[in-house]
């Protein structure tokens, strides 16, 4: 059965969409079908795949439907969608997806009719992946809300500071505020620490105050330490090569977040 995972901080630059990106990235690597969807208007998770696509995987990300398009027009998510690699595809997004909320408030009179509508449209396409990731806005909005309502399991990213930390708090409130109002079954899958400098105080710190707020339990075992080599995939592309000492090593780390994922959704479905 397809999995919905939406990965998200209510504090914007702690690394959410690098890290949806990664995980979809290797998932597919392992032979999932997944299907990245990037709900930001900001679309730098379109930014990262295209960029990959040009010049590492030397396609061109030629498209005419954007999610928005998709939504609004066509009310099929289907004409959007575009293969980025195997097993890899993707829901682009691009400036016109700004419209999205006065899209809902124009053609539907209450929340759970708006909520719901992005998740009608996602069921009739879901069952051809393995995996549906989907980056949102960092905000409290109807992007977030859809993307909760639609989704199985949420991941809060977490990066080593104070107000990414009282981000994911209310992320996490407002997520079980809409699990009470629409009785749904999404789950925290758990909070996924990004390190900002490998072992500083205030990452030690920021980290002992997430085990107070979330249990120990709830934060992945394995951390996302500070490497160039990720920011460089922003200017260059997702390179995956293996005589690079570097690449390895980013890949290794991603490979066993997943690894983990995997492991918490099972124990989730026991």
């Amino acid at each position: 059965m397809t999995k919905v995972i939406t990965t998200g901080n209510f504090k914007g630059g702690v690394g959410k969409t690098t890290n949806a990106v990664m995980i979809s990235y290797e998932l597919s690597n392992m032979g999932k079908k997944v299907l990245m969807v990037d709900f930001d208007p900001q679309a730098n998770t379109t930014d990262l795949l295209f960029t990959t696509m040009k010049k590492v995987l030397k396609k061109d990300p030629v498209y005419e439907i954007t999610l928005a398009n998709a939504i609004f027009d066509h009310q099929d998510l289907r004409p959007a969608l575009i293969n980025v690699k195997e097993n890899l595809d993707l829901l682009p997004s691009y400036k016109d997806l700004q419209a999205y909320e006065r899209f809902l408030y124009d053609n539907f009179s209450d929340d759970y009719s708006m909520d719901n509508y992005f998740n009608k449209l996602l069921k009739e396409i879901k069952s051809d992946y393995d995996f549906v990731i989907i980056d949102v806005p960092p905000q409290m909005n109807k992007f977030t809300d859809s993307a909760f309502v639609a989704s199985d399991y949420v991941i809060i990213i977490l990066q080593t500071q104070e107000r990414s930390l009282k981000g994911a708090e209310t992320y996490v409130d407002h997520l079980l505020q809409l699990t009470d109002d629409y009785d749904l079954a999404t789950d925290v899958l758990g909070v996924l620490p990004v390190l900002m400098q490998n072992g500083s105080d205030l990452d030690k710190d920021v980290i002992d105050d997430a085990v107070d707020s979330f249990q120990k339990q709830n934060l992945f075992k394995n951390h996302i330490k500070q490497m160039a080599r990720l920011k460089r995939f922003d200017r260059e592309g997702i390179t995956n090569n293996n005589s690079d000492v570097h690449d390895k090593n980013v890949h290794k780390v991603y490979i066993n977040v997943v690894e983990e994922m995997l492991e918490r959704i099972e124990l989730l479905q026991k």
